[in-house]
């Protein structure tokens, strides 16, 4: 699989397009707000021919959501997420104005997902992590053939998610993070909702906020 990454809206969310040899893609976190943000997922698409298949959704916090309704507009494509952030996404347009962030009303989505599915796109394949702590539904995507992990707002490098949000709890991220991503491979590389790419035995081995709470 291949990775494009964008940076969008004002908290600086990386929106994930993921693609393989069939050029069937799928867009993790769509938060593109401004018309140039928009344009520059949009146009990377078309230039690359890419068929958007589905929207991928980490958790359903508005600066994750901000692009969704947009997305889905534009490629007809179906949103999957997991069903305990649905009391999230419906709170997403009032947040993002308490936030100074006008967004379109993020989208029921189509499907839910739940820990040890699997999503499979053209000849490629994601296990579903059920992560929770930073939020209710927060949710990773991992391919083991390309041994990396796309986990929104759990694991960062050098850091971890933020707990003091609604529904949020650091004993249970603590558990997410410890129990399921620290079980990957440690070579596996973790794509993170904000911020540089890290490994799971990079963070196993220096992230401060965990060597008390390793395995």
């Amino acid at each position: 699989m291949e990775i494009k990454a964008f940076i969008f809206n004002p908290f600086a969310v990386n929106t994930y397009l993921v693609y393989d040899e069939t050029k069937d893609c799928v867009i993790i976190d769509p938060a593109c707000i401004s018309d140039d943000e928009k344009n520059k997922l949009t146009n990377f698409i078309s230039q690359n021919n890419l068929k958007p298949v589905a929207i991928l959704n980490t958790h359903a916090h508005v600066d994750h959501v901000a692009g969704e309704a947009f997305v889905k507009e534009k490629y007809q494509i179906p949103i999957y997420a997991h069903k305990a952030d649905s009391n999230l996404r419906k709170k997403a347009v009032d947040k993002g104005l308490a936030y100074g962030m006008r967004i379109e009303t993020p989208p029921t989505p189509n499907y839910f997902l739940e820990e040890n599915e699997s999503f499979k796109f053209g000849n490629s394949e994601f296990n579903i992590l059920h992560v929770p702590g930073h939020s209710l539904g927060s949710i990773a995507f991992h391919s083991e053939k390309d041994n990396f992990v796309i986990d929104g707002d759990v694991l960062f490098n050098g850091s971890i998610g933020r707990t003091d949000f609604e529904d949020g709890d650091l004993d249970i991220l603590m558990h997410s993070i410890t129990k399921k991503l620290f079980a990957l491979d440690d070579n596996t590389t973790v794509y993170s909702g904000h911020g540089p790419e890290t490994t799971i035995g990079n963070e196993l081995r220096s992230n401060p906020f965990l060597l008390d709470n390793v395995l």
